[in-house]
């Protein structure tokens, strides 16, 4: 009981919506855990076919599909449905999943089955829609934002953006806070302007345009405006 009410805190913790443990109790995501919880077992004493009857059902349930096979450690937290989890998934403490993530699998081409799905360190958070793909590791603290794509492993505590996913470069420092949702900063820039000013491509571009004008406007002026003069004459 205490470990339940230790899950449900941490849950409330990272989610603001929730006025009781009671509700989250009803949430997809932590019903879909505890199913898993007792198919994992099932599949760890090799009664695969009770693990996927399991499976199945708390797939109807919940929208959620986690493989009796995926090893998921403490207070995972998958916040709405339709995420996947492959056999060979293997989840750290205190993850954070947001809706419509994968976590998927290569196609061995010798096939045989062993390692082909990503392994989440402890205190990753997964934006909604992203996929990850592959036995691939994504570091401890590391975030990854929404509908990224990422099949190569992740540093600890970067942040993942875009299709393919790349690295917003900001430092684990600068970002660090004890929660993010969804993964990814929520306030300008993406990219950091510190210590180098001229990343800030656009402003710097319309600075320089606008120096330009001022020299064009005051070379007219000098001159009589030229291209005015020049069409008088025509």
């Amino acid at each position: 009981m205490e470990r339940l009410i230790a899950y449900l805190d941490s849950v409330r913790a990272r989610d603001p919506a929730p006025r009781s443990r009671w509700e989250i109790l009803l949430y997809p995501g932590v019903l879909a855990l505890g199913l898993h919880r007792v198919a994992h077992w099932l599949f760890g004493a090799e009664m695969f076919f009770l693990a996927r009857l399991i499976n199945h059902i708390a797939r109807f349930l919940t929208a959620i599909d986690i493989h009796p096979g995926a090893k998921i450690g403490r207070n995972l937290f998958i916040d709405h449905g339709f995420t996947v989890i492959g056999e060979t998934a293997e989840i750290g403490d205190d993850v954070t999943i947001y809706q419509c993530v994968t976590l998927g699998g290569t196609n061995p081409t010798n096939g045989v089955g062993g390692k082909r799905h990503p392994t989440l360190c402890d205190g990753v958070i997964i934006g909604s829609g992203a996929q990850i793909i592959g036995p691939i590791t994504v570091g401890e603290r590391a975030r990854v934002g929404a509908n990224a794509v990422v099949t190569d492993d992740v540093p600890e505590g970067a942040t993942m953006i875009g299709l393919k996913a790349r690295s917003t470069l900001v430092s684990a420092e600068t970002w660090l806070r004890e929660f993010m949702p969804y993964g990814t900063p929520c306030k300008e820039p993406c990219e950091p302007c510190e210590p180098a000013p001229d990343l800030d491509r656009v402003a710097t571009l319309e600075a320089e345009l606008a120096a330009m004008r001022a020299e064009l406007a005051e070379l007219r002026g000098a001159l009589g405006d030229p291209a005015r003069k020049s069409g008088t004459d025509r």
